[in-house]
């Protein structure tokens, strides 16, 4: 493959063991364009047109402290399919840290995992002394990328198609955006939250097709909060206030320790999508990093998402020596996340609960098209035991309560996996799941598509990319007709 390479950037990372600088989650720091990709087996789908793309994080300089995996700078890969054929590009996205980290040619600012004191600027976001890296998340909204920090730092702009630097986004209010913002594709509007150290603590807000907040108002909680994920139906969205949050007493000294405070509800708050009272419902407590999907069943609101049995896991005795807490925190298998059920009765207030899955999944997809609709299939990835790393996928009928699962071969680790709708698809499932995968081993990596409807067979196509990418969190597919008009026929 012919590869056009990017000038190179400033990195002052140097060698290290670190569990979460090697690996499969060793940095990337060139930046490349590909026109036509090779294929390693099978077929490009001629029957898709529209972008794959995932963030991922990647240290540049070398840390002020203690290095965790999601410190790293946003990097975006793209990979792009139309008429059968596929291109790759892959940026950093140029934050304000970004720019300001190569300009001063070292790290500024410490991370998560480090005691006050540590960053040599402010910081930003909920934190207060993190760098905004926007390495969490990645959608599709009007027309542009929107690549965002979990930590609610500025939602920043960049062209779909060409990964060109637009800037923060306009509409952005100044306690920020979290991770996890959502776009109905049916109406084509963005639902966003944020979370702050100050009161009211959390707002929730509407963006439109034309890039202008239409909604904004405060939600009231009874102090500092940590979530992470939001939902939403055909006529409401669904905020969370969590038992999994900043100790108050270790806050008033600048130090930021989650606790889960087993004797606290889980709260969920259901809010008209256009704004309006708040009703809050109460559920067992835990923690939730991600929710699938919600939907409207007459009387009762009906929400999916990953509940975590052990929020604040213990340390883990397997852990490579030094990151005992770290890895136990990053661990699927230690933090229990299984796929559960939410019903808040709209007429008379109260909530059912159900397990939907007893097998330890998360990072969960769906067609997006029936987002905030009901629905069938879910997406999940199952992950290596001890590690932030997924090792394959599951495939949940939530209507039989049936599994299809496709595990990759050791030593090979997945990214979040979104649905890519067939052109003219009449079902649910038919479509691909796409995802880059990491050969460690071979020190290479790929793009699979998965045939949603042949699950288990694995990947129906796999795509050489032109070098080996770090792992890191979310991903998203976006169809063409998304990306032009701003929403999609349903």
């Amino acid at each position: 493959m012919k590869i056009e390479r990017r000038p190179a950037i400033v990195t002052s990372l140097k060698p290290s063991n670190h569990p979460y600088l090697t690996g499969a989650w060793t940095p990337l720091h060139e930046e490349v364009d590909v026109d036509d990709l090779e294929v390693i087996e099978g077929r490009i789908p001629d029957d898709i047109d529209g972008i794959y793309v995932r963030n991922t994080e990647n240290q540049v300089h070398e840390p002020l402290g203690r290095h965790h995996p999601f410190d790293g700078d946003a990097m975006l890969h793209q990979i792009s399919f139309r008429g059968g054929k596929a291109s790759y590009r892959n940026r950093f996205v140029r934050t304000r840290c970004f720019n300001a980290e190569q300009e001063a040619g070292q790290s500024l600012w410490g991370g998560l995992a480090d005691s006050p004191g540590t960053s040599l600027r402010p910081g930003f976001g909920a934190h207060g002394a993190l760098k905004d890296n926007a390495s969490t998340d990645v959608v599709v909204h009007a027309g542009k990328l929107l690549s965002t920090f979990y930590q609610c730092g500025e939602a920043y702009a960049l062209d779909p198609e060409t990964l060109e630097d637009l800037g923060v986004a306009p509409w952005a209010p100044i306690d920020g955006v979290s991770a996890h913002c959502k776009v109905d594709e049916t109406t084509g509007e963005l639902l966003f939250f944020n979370y702050s150290k100050h009161a009211p603590y959390m707002h929730y807000g509407v963006v439109d097709t034309a890039g202008k907040v239409t909604s904004y108002m405060p939600v009231p909680l009874p102090g500092p909060r940590l979530p992470h994920d939001m939902a939403f139906s055909a006529r409401f969205s669904i905020l969370n206030d969590l038992p999994v949050f900043w100790d108050p007493k270790l806050l008033e000294r600048g130090i930021h320790a989650v606790r889960f405070f087993k004797d606290l509800p889980s709260r969920f708050g259901v809010v008209p999508r256009h704004g309006g009272e708040v009703r809050w419902f109460d559920a067992a407590p835990c923690y939730i990093l991600h929710f699938l999907n919600a939907y409207e069943d007459g009387d009762e609101l009906v929400m999916d998402g990953y509940f975590q049995e052990d929020p604040t896991p213990p340390a883990l005795a397997s852990a490579v020596e030094g990151h005992e807490h770290l890895m136990a925190y990053l661990d699927m298998h230690s933090f229990k996340s299984r796929l559960h059920r939410w019903r808040f009765n709209l007429a008379d207030g109260t909530t059912r609960e159900e397990r939907l899955c007893e097998r330890i999944v998360e990072f969960g997809m769906i067609n997006a098209r029936y987002a905030g609709k009901p629905y069938r299939y879910a997406y999940s990835v199952t992950a290596k035991p001890g590690w932030f790393l997924f090792n394959g996928f599951i495939k949940h009928d939530l209507h039989t309560g049936a599994i299809e699962e496709f595990t990759l071969p050791d030593g090979c680790y997945a990214s979040e996996a979104p649905f890519a709708p067939r052109i003219g698809a009449t079902d649910e499932d038919d479509g691909y799941l796409v995802s880059f995968v990491i050969d460690d081993i071979r020190g290479t990596s790929e793009c699979v598509l998965i045939d949603a409807r042949r699950f288990a067979e694995g990947p129906v196509c796999r795509i050489a990319l032109p070098h080996k990418i770090s792992s890191g969190t979310h991903a998203v597919w976006a169809d063409r007709a998304l990306i032009r008009n701003g929403r999609v026929d349903p």
